[in-house]
């Protein structure tokens, strides 16, 4: 075993031309050389010895071999079937680790965890694809997931959405649905020149941690978001509009009108002005019409 971390960048580049390893734009393969800024994505991930983390596009290891110096077990997700020789080459001095070749959306995340431990609350912990960041996000908070946390590396901007509020050009329905299910924390930014090779935009570490209950109370979340949507499907129109042509709501622009009214609040509202709480208020009112 090399005395330097994969995150040397002479290891990395080591690694790479030793498998003659071609990046693939389609996976949005970055691989981190910081050692810094790996630092602070396990410190304000809080790994112990009793976590079991989910990673999700580990790579060749660089956060991987880290992560299980620190933890439990490590269940590192990827894709790139070209990556897990590698893999198992790299991280071969750890047995508290399961790789898996398979796309993370199509990952029972919940099953594969029970595996490891039946009892286990994960955190999640990656260097995510900037094209996929979305729908990860998403599938591990609307699923059944006994999560803690989710620290990640993504676009400075997609981590900008996560956490602003109403009235803001970044705000929608990622905002609203982050802030629903985590109180978001910006750990840090993280400059382009610390990847191999370097991405076109800036990246932030921002930690997700589970609320124990969301912060606001609504009749039917999954309607919430759907309203929500909805909302945000069209930005420039109205929040009536918006509800009114989605598909998948059988409420009209008149009735949303309606109980935009018996709320108190202006009909020409845009889904930017109003906040999660203002959000639940108004889909239990809709509720009511189905």
């Amino acid at each position: 075993m090399s005395t330097l971390h994969i995150s040397n960048p002479a290891r990395t580049a080591g690694i790479i031309e030793k498998y003659k390893f071609r990046f693939q734009k389609k996976f949005g393969q970055n691989f981190l050389i910081d050692e810094h800024v790996l630092e602070k994505i396990l410190d304000s991930a809080e790994i112990g010895p009793d976590d079991v983390v989910v990673e999700v596009g580990p790579g060749i290891g660089t956060l991987t071999e880290r992560l299980c110096e620190r933890a439990k077990h490590v269940l590192a997700v990827e894709i790139d079937a070209n990556l897990i020789p590698i893999l198992e080459e790299t991280l071969s001095p750890f047995q508290n680790k399961t790789i898996l070749n398979a796309d993370i959306l199509k990952v029972d995340v919940k099953k594969e965890v029970q595996k490891i431990d039946p009892n286990a609350e994960i955190k999640v912990v990656a260097n995510l694809p900037y094209y996929i960041t979305t729908p990860i996000v998403m599938g591990l908070l609307e699923g059944e997931v006994p999560l803690k946390s989710i620290t990640i590396m993504i676009q400075k901007e997609v981590a900008d959405r996560m956490r602003v509020g109403p009235g803001t050009k970044d705000y929608g329905a990622l905002s609203l649905a982050v802030q629903y299910y985590c109180e978001p924390e910006l750990v840090t930014i993280v400059s382009r020149n610390c990847f191999m090779p370097a991405p076109n935009v800036d990246s932030a570490v921002i930690c997700l941690r589970k609320h124990a209950n969301p912060p606001v109370k609504v009749e039917d979340e999954k309607f919430m978001f759907r309203v929500i949507k909805a909302s945000f499907a069209q930005r420039r129109k109205t929040l009536a509009n918006g509800i009114g042509n989605a598909s998948d709501l059988p409420i009209t622009k008149q009735q949303t009108m309606e109980v935009l009214r018996s709320l108190g609040w202006n009909e020409s509202l845009r889904g930017e002005t109003l906040t999660l709480e203002e959000f639940a208020e108004l889909s239990d009112a809709l509720k009511k019409l189905i």
